[in-house]
């Protein structure tokens, strides 16, 4: 009966998740949106297909668990370093701000400082789940709002577990009996994590190197997962939360050869859990709570976005962000977070916190939770809107006109414009990024932030003046949109472009641009190091080299012919090989035929 249960549960749970997901998904709400939808709708406050949530919940506590390791795989110690001041100066301020305004508001409604203090440091934490989700779903996990909201998440993991641990020091108990245990706690937790630090750098590489030699992919995933869940269970028994052991065991892995490998092996439990979490979080939200306090419900979720998005701005214009990124970072962190439902639990536990109140809250941050990816939606299309009131590119002084304009500042435009400089050539730069404005600034490059597909931007920077422009940006559809306003815009400019792959090459060449292909030319100085080291002559590895240069031009240019058509490119390419072969076994022979 229990196998048949379990059976019945499981169904539920994934019809729910592939009906409501993709409907999410398609409406660009996010899949987070669509797991606690459906979660809400199996839940108990609606059709209670699912009667045992708290064990579903349980379990789904495993997706955060792994998250927070794969967090910890990304983040070596190096860069934690590197990120302090995001970490440890603006996260800080963030919870600090928030569980300060929360708590004062709390004091307003007549709450005891106690209850008020724990329900403005339940309260201040965001939800990582839903903000890493929703952030690394529309790729601004590398954006300057995703890296401060990471830095902020990242500041509350941390933090949560002093939170969870000063709760129940807040209870009123004054003998020594009661303060003796406590500090037993605190040296239990050092000892612990302490434990864990050593024993991971002595046994994880030596585990995994084991786990590697067996080249058996199910003993390695075996591995990992004991790694992540082995950890996890230790700390917890030492009454630290879980996720802090599974992100201090990805630390320790960050910097091992066997990260990307683990990274891959953990990701598909990862997704799994995590969208189990969410449903949970759904599940155990009462709904009809809503529909009794309708007014006092709103009230608290407008209350708690409202005032942790202002923090949040600004939080963002504290750490110099623009606008628009420090509203997209109000945005995704204003909700309340998974590590919440643990603290006003254990307050409960505590009576520290009614547990009416209790429940209210925990309707209020799961509603916070189902409303980010509306509120996500909503700033990205207002960004135009809030980034109208500052200029849209910088503004190019009169100065003597450049020879050359260098669209994209990156790795290939800097070595041109190094080179440039070194032979008294006039340049100017444009950059999207500002981050990589204002680093190149300090180093004295003529730079200017702002979009070079635009043509006002172009007029701007005197292209009507130069004599050369060089698109070097790494986007290979801005690339294309560049050269095109170009050629349109200025005809007598020499377009040189920068080609990531020999289908952008075709398009490029389309326009009359002179193409330069990324990794074509440094792969051929590779190739012929390695013919040297293998023990051939010098001059011959240069001539065999450039014969492949002379055959690879040649045959790009034959297939910018038809490339629109895949077939004749595959065709084509495989005649091309047959003959690259035919031509070097040529070779090879008359200099077996001259040795002899």
């Amino acid at each position: 009966m229990e196998t048949s249960s379990f059976m019945q549960y499981a169904l539920v749970l994934l019809l729910a998740a592939v009906i409501a997901v993709p409907l999410a998904k398609r409406s660009r709400l996010g899949a987070v949106l669509g797991y606690l939808v459906a979660g809400a709708l199996i839940g108990p406050s609606a059709f209670n297909l699912v009667g045992n949530a708290d064990e579903i919940a349980h379990i789904s506590e495993l997706g955060i668990v792994m998250m927070l390791f794969v967090i910890g795989l990304e983040l070596s110690p190096q860069r934690l370093w590197v990120m302090r001041r995001h970490v440890f100066g603006y996260g800080s301020v963030q919870l600090i701000a928030s569980a300060a305004a929360i708590g004062a508001v709390g004091l307003a409604f007549g709450l005891g400082w106690k209850t008020a203090l724990v329900i403005g440091l339940g309260l201040a934490l965001s939800s990582t789940a839903i903000g890493l989700q929703i952030m690394s779903e529309r790729k601004e996990l590398q954006s300057p709002h995703g890296r401060l909201g990471f830095a902020i998440l990242l500041l509350q993991d941390v933090a949560a577990i002093p939170i969870i641990a000063l709760v129940p020091l807040l209870v009123v108990a004054q003998t020594a009996e009661s303060v003796e245990p406590d500090l037993f706690a605190v040296l239990r937790v050092v000892l612990t994590i302490g434990a864990v630090v050593v024993g991971g750098r002595l046994l994880l590489r030596p585990l995994f190197r084991i786990a590697a030699r067996t080249q058996m992919p199910e003993v390695f995933t075996a591995s990992t997962l004991l790694v992540v869940l082995g950890t996890a269970w230790i700390v917890d028994r030492s009454g630290i939360s879980m996720s802090l052991g599974a992100f201090l065991a990805g630390v320790l892995l960050a910097d091992s050869e066997y990260r990307h490998e683990i990274e891959a092996r953990i990701d598909p439990f990862k997704g799994l859990l995590l969208g189990l979490f969410f449903i949970s979080v759904g599940m155990t939200a009462n709904t009809r709570l809503v529909a009794e306090q309708p007014v006092l419900i709103v009230s608290l979720l407008v209350g708690l976005v409202a005032l942790k998005g202002l923090i949040l701005f600004a939080v963002g214009r504290l750490a110099r962000e623009s606008n628009a990124d420090s509203l997209k970072l109000a945005a995704v962190l204003s909700q309340g977070g998974e590590f919440a439902f643990v603290v006003f639990t254990l307050a409960v536990q505590n009576q520290l916190l009614d547990p009416g109140l209790r429940d209210t809250l925990i309707v209020v941050i799961s509603l916070s939770m189902a409303l980010t990816p509306l509120l996500v939606v909503l700033a990205a299309r207002s960004i135009p809107k809030v980034a109208a009131a500052t200029p849209a590119y910088d503004h190019i002084e009169e100065l003597d006109p450049p020879r050359v304009i260098i669209a994209g500042f990156g790795r290939f435009g800097q070595i041109m414009a190094r080179v440039l400089r070194a032979n008294h050539i006039r340049f100017t730069a444009i950059e999207s990024s500002i981050e990589q404005v204002e680093a190149s600034r300090k180093f004295g490059s003529e730079i200017y932030f702002g979009d070079p597909s635009r043509g006002d931007l172009l007029r701007s920077a005197h292209a009507d003046k130069a004599e050369i422009f060089v698109v070097a940006t790494d986007d290979p559809d801005t690339n294309i949109r560049t050269a095109r306003l170009v050629r349109r815009l200025y005809p007598h400019l020499k377009v040189f472009a920068r080609a990531r792959n020999r289908q952008h090459a075709f398009r490029l060449m389309d326009l009359g641009a002179n193409i330069v292909r990324e990794t074509f030319y440094s792969s051929l100085v590779l190739s012929k190091d390695v013919l040297v080291e293998l023990g051939m002559d010098a001059d011959l590895a240069d001539s065999r080299v450039e014969k492949f240069r002379e055959y690879d031009e040649k045959l790009l240019a034959e297939q910018h012919l038809f490339y629109d058509d895949d077939a004749a490119i595959m065709q084509n390419a495989r005649e091309a090989q047959r003959d690259l072969d035919r031509l070097f076994e040529a070779d090879i022979a008359a200099d077996k035929d001259a040795e002899a």
